[in-house]
C-alpha cells in the first residue's frame, strides 16, 4: 500500500453498464503537507484487445462499429475503426480474447501472443487493457462475426492491408488509441 494516500469517501455516483465514484483522499505532498484532493473514478471493468494478422496476405482484420462517446465528442457518424477488444467479464485476458475474437471477427483463433499491458486513460477509467497479437488464416474462419445480439454489438469486419491501416492513423480515419498502439507495434517489430 501507499502510505501517502489515505482515502477518506468513496460514494457511488451512478451505477449503470458500469461504476462511477467520487473519491475524496488525502495525499501526502513532497514538503510533507498533506493535501485534500477529489476525484471521479470510472470502473468498468478490465479488458483485452487483439490485432489479427496474416503474413503471407500481409493483411490485418479490424472492425467497425458506432460509439456513442465519439460520436457526442464531434465524430459526426459515431463509426470507429478498431481493434477487437473486449471486457474480461471474469475471464482470464487469454481466454476472454479468444472469445471476442470468435464473436466480433468470425475466427477461431487458439495462438495468441500476449505483448502488454497499459492503462489507457489512467486519470479517470480504472480499467487494464491486455493487448494480444495473433496470426489468422481463411481456415480459421467459422463464421461471418458481427459481434453477439444480446450485448447490442452491430461489428463489420474489416480486412485490410496492413500499410494502408497504418497510414489511415495519419489519415485520422484510425483514431483509437488501442489500434494504433498495436499497429504500431506490428510496423516496429517487422511484423508484417
Amino acid at each position: 500500500m501507499n502510505n501517502s494516500i489515505k482515502i477518506l469517501t468513496s460514494e457511488i455516483i451512478c451505477k449503470g453498464w458500469h461504476t462511477l465514484k467520487k473519491v475524496t483522499f488525502e495525499y501526502l505532498q513532497k514538503d510533507g503537507t498533506w493535501q485534500t484532493q477529489t476525484r471521479e473514478v470510472y470502473d468498468r471493468g478490465n479488458g483485452a484487445v487483439i490485432l489479427l494478422y496474416n503474413k503471407d496476405k500481409k493483411t490485418i482484420i479490424l472492425t467497425r462499429q458506432f460509439r456513442m462517446p465519439t460520436y457526442v465528442n464531434g465524430n459526426s457518424t459515431g463509426m470507429m475503426v478498431e481493434a477487437c477488444a473486449g471486457l474480461l467479464d471474469n475471464d482470464n485476458p487469454e481466454d476472454c480474447i479468444k472469445r471476442e475474437t470468435e464473436e466480433e471477427t468470425g475466427y477461431k483463433i487458439s495462438d495468441v501472443k500476449k505483448i502488454f499491458e497499459a492503462y489507457m486513460s489512467p486519470g479517470s477509467v480504472t480499467e487494464i487493457l491486455y493487448f494480444f497479437i495473433a496470426e489468422y488464416s481463411q481456415d480459421m474462419k467459422v463464421h461471418e462475426g458481427g459481434g453477439v445480439a444480446h450485448e447490442q454489438e452491430n461489428i463489420e469486419v474489416l480486412e485490410m492491408d496492413f500499410n494502408y491501416a497504418l497510414n489511415r492513423i495519419e489519415t485520422g480515419e484510425i483514431k483509437d488509441a488501442k489500434t494504433i498502439l498495436l499497429l504500431q507495434y506490428i510496423s516496429l517489430h517487422k511484423i508484417l
